[in-house]
C-alpha cells in the first residue's frame, strides 16, 4: 500500500466534536469509583477527532509488527483517511468487529517463551483510542501502591517503595507470582467489573469482542475463552481493573504492599504474619479465578527474592542491588553481542553494545551497589578486548596491531606468541595498554559507573 499522508485525515462531517452526553461541570470521576455520569456515551468520545489523532500518533510511535492482515503502522494513516467514516459509524453503532490476533512467541528471560497476541494495526489504533478515554476515568481510582502501566509511575517508584518498607523493619516479604496471568484472565469476572463502571453497552460489547478475538496460528484461527492477549494497548489497563480488588482488600487490612502489574509483594514483620497473608492472597486471587504459582511464590527475606530486576542488601539500612538473575542476563546479552562467530567489525559491535548498555544503565543505574557496576564494567571491557584479540587472528597481525598501539617490541612479541587463550590475554598488560578504557570511550561505549 502506497503511503500518501502521515496524518489522520477525517471526513469533514467527522471533524467537529461529537457530543459526550456530559453536562457542564459534571465530574468525570466519582469519589467512590463506581459508575460515573456520562459513561453511556463513551464511544462518542472514542471517535472524536482529537482523540483519534492522538491514538494514531501513539500507535505510530510504538511501532510494532503487522497483525494478521499484514498492514504496517506506516500504512495505517492512508487506510484511515480512506475508511475512517465507515469505521467511525461501526464504532458508534456498536457493530465494529476486531480481527483475530497473530500469535507470536518471544523468549522469556528465565527460560521458556511468552506468547503474545499481536492485534492488527487498525485494532491497536482502536484500542489506543479506547484506552485514552477509559484511563483518565479509571486510573485515579486505583491504589496508590499500584505502579504498573500507569501514567507518571515507573518500576523504580515501586522498587523504592519496597525499599522503604524494608527500612521500616518489615523484613519478611510475601512474594506472589500468578500462574500465566494474562492467559488466565476470566472474561466474565473482568466484564462484570467493567459493567459496574461503564454504562455504554457498545463499549462493553467491543471490549468483550476484543477479549474473545481468536488467535491465528499457522493460518488457523483458534477461539479463546479466557485471557487477554499481551500485545494490545488495552490489556494492561484491563489487568489493573481486575487486580484492583486485591489492592483494595490489602489496603482495607492495612498491609504494606506494592504491586506492578501481576507482581505483588507484601511486606510484614514476621514469618507467621507472612504465611497468613499468603493464605489471604490465595483466597483473593481464587475469587478472581486466578491461580498462584506455588513454585515461584514464597514467604522469605527480601534479599532472598527479586522484584522488578532488583533485590536488596541485608544491611541495617538496606540498599537496592541488581538481582543475581539480572546480572546473569546482562552477561548473556553481552556475550551474544561480542561473540566471535558474528563476523562483524568492532565498530558495529560497539554500536549495538552501546545501544543495549544505554538502556540497561537507564534502568539498573539506580542500583546502590557501585561495586557490582564496576565489576560488570571491567568484565565488559575484558570481553571486548578478548573479541578484538580474536579478530586479529594470526600472530603476525597481533604483533603488528600491538606495536601500532605503542606496545614495546618485546612485550608485543611475547603476547602475540603466547599460547594462552583470548580471555586470559584480555587481562594482560599488553592489551590493557593497547586497548585502554579511553579507546572504548572513543567507540561510544558508555561506562556503567558513569565515569568519563
Amino acid at each position: 500500500m502506497r503511503q500518501k499522508t502521515q496524518q489522520l485525515v477525517l471526513p469533514l462531517e467527522c471533524r467537529g466534536e461529537a457530543p459526550t452526553g456530559r453536562r457542564s461541570g459534571e465530574a468525570s470521576t466519582a469519589a467512590n469509583g463506581n459508575e460515573r455520569p456520562g459513561t453511556d456515551r463513551l464511544m462518542e468520545e472514542v471517535v472524536q477527532r482529537g482523540n483519534a489523532k492522538a491514538a494514531l500518533k501513539r500507535v505510530r510511535q510504538n511501532k510494532g509488527s503487522p497483525g494478521v492482515d499484514g498492514m504496517t503502522v506506516d500504512e495505517l494513516p492512508e487506510y484511515l483517511a480512506e475508511h475512517w467514516e465507515e469505521i467511525r459509524e461501526q464504532l458508534v453503532a456498536g457493530t465494529y468487529q476486531p480481527k483475530p490476533v497473530k500469535r507470536q512467541e518471544i523468549p522469556k528471560s528465565g527460560g521458556g517463551v511468552r506468547e503474545l497476541g499481536i492485534p492488527t494495526t487498525l485494532d491497536r489504533f482502536v484500542q489506543q483510542a479506547i484506552l485514552q478515554v477509559l484511563q483518565p476515568r479509571f486510573d485515579p481510582t486505583f491504589s496508590e501502591h499500584s505502579y504498573g502501566f500507569r501514567p507518571g509511575r515507573r518500576a523504580h517508584d515501586a522498587v523504592c517503595e519496597a525499599q522503604r518498607y524494608i527500612q521500616e523493619g518489615r523484613r519478611v516479604v510475601v512474594d506472589v507470582d500468578l500462574e500465566k496471568f494474562f492467559d488466565r484472565v476470566n472474561h466474565d469476572v473482568l466484564m462484570g467489573k467493567l459493567a459496574g463502571r461503564i454504562a455504554d453497552k457498545r463499549m462493553l460489547g467491543l471490549i468483550r469482542r476484543y477479549l474473545e478475538a481468536g488467535i491465528m496460528a499457522n493460518g488457523v484461527v483458534v477461539e479463546r475463552y479466557e485471557g487477554t492477549p499481551q500485545g494490545g494497548p488495552l490489556s494492561p489497563l484491563l489487568a489493573n481493573v481486575l487486580l484492583d480488588e486485591v489492592d483494595k482488600e490489602l489496603e482495607k487490612r492495612g498491609h504494606a504492599f506494592v504491586r506492578y502489574a501481576d507482581d505483588c509483594n507484601v511486606y510484614v514483620r514476621s514469618k507467621r504474619a507472612g504465611e497468613r497473608v499468603m493464605e489471604t492472597l490465595r483466597r483473593l486471587y481464587a475469587r478472581l479465578r486466578l491461580r498462584v504459582n506455588e513454585a515461584k511464590s514464597a514467604v522469605a527475606r527480601p534479599w532472598e527474592r527479586k522484584f522488578l530486576g532488583f533485590s536488596f542488601t541485608a544491611n541495617r539500612e538496606p540498599k537496592r542491588r541488581i538481582a543475581p538473575k539480572a546480572v546473569i542476563r546482562f552477561k548473556e546479552k553481552v556475550r551474544e553481542l561480542t561473540r566471535r562467530t558474528r563476523g562483524v567489525s568492532i565498530e558495529r559491535i560497539a554500536q549495538e553494545l552501546a545501544r543495549y548498555l544505554r538502556g540497561w544503565i537507564g534502568y539498573f543505574g539506580k542500583s546502590q551497589t557501585p561495586s557490582v557496576l564496576q565489576s560488570l564494567e571491567e568484565w565488559t571491557r575484558r570481553r571486548l578486548r578478548s573479541a578484538i584479540w580474536k579478530q586479529w587472528k594470526r600472530g603476525s597481525v597481533r604483533f603488528a596491531e600491538l606495536r601500532k598501539r605503542g606496545v614495546g617490541k618485546d612485550l608485543a612479541a611475547q603476547t602475540a606468541g603466547s599460547a594462552h587463550g583470548p580471555w586470559r590475554l584480555a587481562n594482560s598488560p599488553a592489551l590493557a595498554f593497547a586497548l585502554p578504557n579511553a579507546y572504548f570511550d572513543s567507540l561510544g561505549i558508555p561506562r556503567l559507573t558513569g565515569g568519563p
